[in-house]
């Protein structure tokens, strides 16, 4: 693997994240394009654009959208010894 420090470990996520995410999206608004070469050119275009775009959202928006995340739910209890299932 890279070796990147584990610190690091979201901006890692980030960038495949809205790599992959963006790819699919581009793609599907590609899909309209009318020979295949059309389209992959049209679909590699939008989704440089696209993780460009997306990219710094992703990084800056996931630490409040996980905050957010956390305060929605709450940590499942495990059953106490001393009650029966």
């Amino acid at each position: 693997m890279l070796g990147i420090p584990r610190r690091y470990a979201h901006f890692v996520f980030g960038i495949i994240q809205s790599g992959l995410t963006s790819l699919i999206a581009a793609g599907i608004a590609s899909f309209p394009a009318g020979s295949p070469m059309l389209f992959v050119r049209h679909w590699m275009v939008s989704w440089l654009i696209a993780w460009a775009a997306m990219l710094p959202v992703v990084l800056l928006a996931a630490p409040a959208i996980r905050a957010f995340a956390l305060r929605l739910t709450r940590e499942e209890r495990e059953p106490s010894a001393g009650r029966q299932a």
